[in-house]
């Protein structure tokens, strides 16, 4: 039932939107993290050097294990660098740890997509896990307002995606004015990099709402087609 023909019909362009995002996103990186920037600064000093600039005192910066596992923790006020990243003088690193400290700045300024996406997890962890099972149990046993209900719980993820468009979006336009106006990027080929790396990496993004919204509207289609 949800790996019949219709099934991929509606999934395959988000899969293979999906692949072709990770792949791209890992070129960039790859390509741009074996050039050095010309400032010398690794991803932790521009990092540092930024939060400096922007008041940004009660930031913290730590490592983490893994490869473009960065993220900041608006919980805990953490930005965390892969060592990639954190030790690395590269475009790439530049790059990303930038994007990462846009999001400590939109924290700070109390960015209201990024309080609104902050909102949504826990009905999006409870909704997503409680929609499955309406789903399921709705087609199986028939009851059709249950699984539509189901939908609707699921949703909130596609919802989620969504909201997290411009915060991404938003985080790397700060990371590439903030680093041209500091002078850690310094040539039109650095700027480039940094573009080539962060719109990969947003496209990562699209490709989730995408697969989310395929994901909705094939359950929507098969209680369609139950009810017909």
């Amino acid at each position: 039932m949800f790996f019949s023909p219709t099934y991929w019909i509606f999934m395959l362009p988000g899969i293979l939107l999906v692949m072709f995002t990770s792949w791209y996103v890992k070129s960039a990186y790859r390509k741009w993290s074996k050039v050095p920037a010309r400032s010398r600064l690794t991803g932790y000093e521009a990092a540092q050097r930024l939060i400096n600039r922007g008041g940004l005192y009660g930031v913290d910066i730590e490592g983490i294990r893994g490869e473009m596992t960065d993220h900041y923790d608006p919980r805990t006020k953490t930005l965390r660098l892969s060592q990639g990243v954190g030790q690395g003088a590269s475009v790439a690193s530049l790059a990303i740890a930038a994007h990462e400290l846009g999001h400590a700045m939109q924290d700070a300024e109390d960015y209201l997509p990024l309080r609104m996406r902050s909102a949504m997890v826990p009905m999006v962890n409870i909704g997503s896990n409680l929609g499955w099972i309406l789903i399921m149990a709705g087609l199986f046993l028939g009851w059709t307002n249950i699984a539509w209900l189901g939908v609707i719980f699921f949703a909130g993820g596609a919802a989620f995606a969504l909201m997290t468009l411009p915060v991404e979006f938003d985080a790397s336009a700060r990371a590439k004015r903030l680093l041209a106006e500091t002078g850690i990027i310094q040539t039109p080929e650095e700027q480039r990099g940094v573009n080539n790396v962060l719109n990969a990496a947003a496209l990562t993004y699209v490709a989730a709402l995408v697969t989310a919204l395929l994901q909705v509207l094939y359950y929507a289609s098969l209680l369609t087609g139950r009810r017909r």
